[in-house]
């Protein structure tokens, strides 16, 4: 399969739809939300929690989230947009919620990463499966003949 085939491919039956929407809305809503709510969850979080140089990288996980998460809503280069938001994810993960074991418990910590999860999983599915029929990646595809 060519890279244009696998990146454009429509095979995933139409309910790819609803997951592909969920996953996009949270994280182009949580992008957002680093830039109208710095102190508390762009800039100052990531000062709480320890993530380097926090001024550059609150801002640009915010981008991130946003264009990744609309190109998933949108279905556009679905799988290469989950890539990022893969990476993003798994992050959060291990620096908010692995810290938590200590402290809560397995099931403590558990319950706090249910969303993080939820979101990995979701963006495996994404890239396994590709963004479906009812998406942009589908009308690409179909518009150049392939």
């Amino acid at each position: 399969m060519s890279l244009s085939n696998w990146l454009f491919d429509e095979t995933a039956p139409g309910s790819v739809f609803l997951v592909r929407v969920m996953v996009g809305w949270v994280f182009l809503s949580e992008g957002i939300q680093k830039f109208l709510y710095p102190a508390a969850l762009g800039v100052g979080r990531f000062e709480k929690i320890g993530i380097p140089a926090p001024y550059f990288s609150a801002p640009f996980v915010g981008v991130v989230e946003i264009v990744c998460g609309l190109l998933l809503v949108v279905g556009l280069l679905t799988r290469l947009a989950a890539i990022p938001l893969l990476i993003d994810i798994s992050v959060a993960i291990a620096t908010t919620k692995v810290p938590m074991l200590s402290k809560t418990g397995f099931w403590g910590a558990m319950h706090e990463a249910r969303t993080d999860f939820c979101m990995f999983l979701g963006l495996v599915f994404l890239i396994a499966v590709g963004s479906g029929w009812l998406s942009f990646d589908a009308r690409f595809r179909s518009s150049n003949g392939s």
